[in-house]
């Protein structure tokens, strides 16, 4: 028990008894008041499934903002930090600090900066304008470029990452990032660090968002985030939607391959991370943000590098949680081990199925091979069809477990649940889905890492990619399970592609087994084995495990009570002004002796 736990160092202590015995009462004052307004609990489900159908009286959505919009152009001289952000470390004693500084540049020629003409400094301490420590970091520019006559190239201002250590738990900071020999410093900012890995502590309140995009939605988002007053955020993916931007023109398609399909490429419209940035910037300058990568992050160019601005703009622990690759990690916080996945990255348990191709990419740019044709040589290798016959006839050969599922398992079993008793797993696209949009897009995925999730005792998994809001029931494997996660889909921050609000089961609007193909990996569509819908691709009616949808923008508020309820909140964009208003609103409760999990 967490009194056992505790119970040497809270009898020495009055102050601390004091405190965990007034945290325990408000714990409990928290219970007692959700059973009067009668907030539902996971131990009463599984529940009947419900849907909440498009407010026709609403906007599906909203155009981009123009990139001389107040919150997005540029307001400090070019040696000045600017886009400040910050991301939590894999301990709470640690924190990255972000930021840019010099003009990024687009067009036809293009010539990067040199990052060593100005430093990386972060001063910082814990009274304002007393900065008793400071750290120096690493800096770097990236490029954009494309072989397309027409297309622009871009280079980036010097984006600057450092990592600050030796920080206290749960206490607040004060800094200023920049330059001091060019006179160049930020204003100050604060931030205030997680509580130490334990069962008694919990960030107050964490904000969880995916596919937020640039528009007048957006801002509804991210004002309607900031009301709520997060401690972190976590951002599953589909950042900016800088890809489509200079091709939509600023408007929203649904589909875009429908919309365009002459078009060669996705251009990325590179000034769009620049102007997200600083739209972000008021927010996550002081609140630690955690992304991960979505499709909308790939963005291939010249020579098929891909995922660029996401790899250089962001700090994540990959090296702190043992990870070789910043497209997935962990970390802590509190009493909470998180856990972030790569969907766009090997996942299979078998080995890298992509090595050949890197290799035979790798041979070819050493053979100098023009970037037009090393371009489109880069779309078939990635094309699903020889992506199969690759893995069929000579990947399978490879007998090497593959190192994203290899790192997962290690980092699960070394989570100790006696100190982190809540496990949080989040990646882009959603395994669970009953909108016709992404459909079963991931079941390879699924397929490959959903067993070890259920075996280590995953309590939730966050996803964005569709449009539109849906929790499910417990389940496993298609099937309704007790000790299995609850999978959320939060994909609805207010993008340029608009609300989903089709789904699977309405009369006509199953997708084909050919549809929904995803940008990485196989495909492997199945047929629904048992119930209603038994023997067809999609289910004649909502499923069984699909708890409620709605098709609305909006974000997440997560409120872990104590080591076994934690209090989920949706709240929708249209709800802003409203006080004590949500789209749905849940106690996830833990039953960790009816669930044996296999960590420690």
């Amino acid at each position: 028990m967490v009194v056992d736990y505790y119970s040497k160092q809270l009898w020495c202590s009055p102050f601390l008894l004091f405190f965990f015995l007034t945290a325990i009462i408000m714990e409990e004052m928290k219970l007692i008041i959700s059973t009067a307004n009668q907030i539902p609990t996971t131990l009463e489900g599984p529940f009947p499934p419900v849907t909440r159908r498009f407010d026709s009286s609403l906007r599906r959505g909203s155009d981009d903002l123009p990139m001389d919009h107040p919150r997005l152009r540029k307001r400090v001289s070019p040696m000045f930090p600017e886009q400040i952000s910050l991301a939590l470390s894999s301990q709470p004693t640690s924190i990255w600090v972000s930021w840019v500084t010099g003009d990024a540049q687009i067009g036809s020629n293009v010539i990067p900066l040199d990052p060593s003409t100005v430093k990386s400094e972060v001063w910082y301490g814990t009274q304002s304008g007393n900065y008793q420590f400071s750290q120096t970091g690493k800096s770097e520019v990236y490029s954009q470029l494309y072989p397309f006559q027409g297309l622009l190239n871009y280079t980036s201002g010097i984006i600057h990452h450092v990592r600050l250590q030796g920080l206290e738990p749960g206490k607040k900071y004060y800094y200023k990032c920049g330059d001091t020999s060019l006179s160049a410093m930020s204003k100050e900012h604060t931030f205030k660090t997680l509580p130490l890995p334990s069962p008694i502590n919990y960030p107050r309140r964490i904000a969880v968002v995916g596919d937020l995009g640039l528009t007048s939605n957006s801002t509804t988002t991210v004002d309607h985030m900031v009301k709520n007053d997060p401690s972190m955020i976590l951002m599953l993916g589909d950042l900016t939607y800088a890809n489509q931007y200079r091709t939509t023109g600023g408007k929203g398609v649904p589909c875009f391959s429908c919309a365009f399909p002459d078009a060669p490429i996705r251009e990325t419209y590179q000034p769009r991370w620049d102007g997200w940035g600083r739209f972000m910037e008021p927010l996550i300058s002081k609140v630690p943000m955690m992304v991960i990568g979505g499709n909308h992050e790939i963005e291939t160019q010249a020579a098929g590098i891909s995922f660029k601005s996401y790899s250089a703009r962001f700090a994540v622990p990959s090296y702190e949680s043992g990870s070789d690759s910043n497209f997935y990690y962990s970390f802590n916080a509190g009493g909470i081990h998180f856990i972030m996945l790569g969907a766009y990255v090997d996942y299979n348990t078998t080995g890298d199925s992509l090595y050949l191709l890197k290799f035979f990419c790798h041979f070819l740019v050493f053979m100098r091979v023009p970037n037009e044709l090393m371009f489109y040589i880069n779309l078939a290798f990635s094309s699903n069809l020889l992506m199969y016959h690759l893995q069929e006839s000579y990947l399978q050969r490879f007998s090497v477990t593959g190192s994203q599922h290899t790192w997962l398992r290690k980092d699960l079993e070394q989570v100790d649940r006696e100190v982190t008793p809540w496990l949080v797993a989040a990646w882009h696209p959603p395994w669970y889905n009953s909108y016709s949009s992404h459909y079963q897009e991931f079941e390879c995925m699924r397929q490959e890492m959903e067993g070890l999730l259920y075996q280590f005792g995953v309590d939730i998994v966050f996803s964005g990619h569709v449009h539109a809001y849906e929790r499910m029931n417990r389940m496993y494997n298609y099937t309704l399970d007790p000790c299995g996660p609850v999978y959320i889909n939060v994909g609805d921050g207010g993008n340029i592609e608009k609300v989903d609000v089709e789904h699977a089961d309405d009369p006509g609007k199953c997708p084909s087994p050919g549809d929904n193909m995803p940008e990485f990996g196989g495909v492997c569509h199945l047929n629904i084995t048992s119930g209603p819908g038994k023997g067809q691709f999609c289910w004649d009616k909502q499923p069984e495990w699909s708890a409620f949808r709605e098709s609305s923008f909006g974000h997440g508020i997560l409120e872990v009570v104590n080591d076994t309820n934690a209090l989920w909140t949706w709240h929708r964009n249209q709800d802003v002004y409203k006080e004590q208003s949500s789209g749905d609103q849940i106690y996830i409760v833990r039953e960790p002796e009816r669930c044996c999990a296999t960590i420690k």
